[in-house]
């Protein structure tokens, strides 16, 4: 009711269109059903729709949120239209640098020593970026300087929260795989010997990345570099 009370109250008489709530990580959400959570709410939201009241929903969740869902024509995922992100390439991070910090002749070398920190992922380029807005003053030269202060932050807000979420013998392995020369490891590879269910768990908490028969890796560099630096 609050939500119906507001578009009369507050949204129809400022004459806005519509507003689109966003909502991270969905797959974090209790229910361990996902069409549990994503039924629900398009309930809710078509519920509003008929009534003319003009709320969207945007979510984000990992890739195979809805993989558990036997049929891909349920209501709970027709519903939704679904975007797969991946990584920036060089020339959209060049798009993304310009949009944030303004088109100039400046954007070209930020723009790439941005991509080399973050290899376009857009969480980490979206961090790093509002974190030398807020450390360089207008000046952005040579903004490297400025990368253990920021990696730090990174390290607090959310490296350190990824690790808070898993059990010690866990964080054992993640440590283990970034001191493992390859980027990829299989399990025969561990000098440590860990049972295939903590890869699996590690790969279920967006930790580790399974890219191939029984080989993963960290998901970002940059978490690789905090575990080695915090051994």
């Amino acid at each position: 009711h609050a939500l119906h009370d507001a578009w009369r109250q507050f949204v129809r008489p400022a004459h806005i269109k519509g507003v689109i709530f966003f909502l991270d990580d969905l797959h974090n959400f209790a229910d361990p059903r996902a069409q549990g959570i994503a039924l629900a709410l398009r309930n809710q939201f078509q519920e509003f729709a008929i009534h003319g009241v003009n709320y969207s929903l945007c979510f984000s969740a990992r890739s195979d949120y809805f993989s558990n869902i036997r049929s891909f024509a349920e209501p709970a995922v027709r519903f939704y239209d679904k975007v797969y992100l991946s990584s920036f390439t060089l020339p959209e991070t060049r798009e993304y640098t310009a949009a944030v910090f303004g088109d100039s002749p400046r954007i070209h070398p930020l723009s790439e020593w941005l991509y080399a920190k973050t290899f376009g992922h857009p969480y980490f380029l979206a961090f790093v970026s509002r974190q030398l807005l807020a450390l360089a003053h207008g000046s952005l030269v040579d903004p490297e300087p400025l990368w253990p202060a920021i990696f730090k932050r990174l390290e607090h807000e959310k490296f350190r929260s990824d690790l808070a979420q898993v059990t010690e013998r866990e964080v054992q392995l993640l440590r283990d795989v970034a001191r493992a020369g390859n980027d990829e490891v299989s399990p025969r590879q561990m000098t440590n010997r860990y049972e295939r269910k903590y890869f699996s768990r590690l790969t279920e908490k967006a930790l580790l990345l399974r890219v191939g028969r029984g080989r993963y890796k960290l998901y970002h560099p940059l978490f690789r570099e905090f575990l080695k630096q915090t051994q």
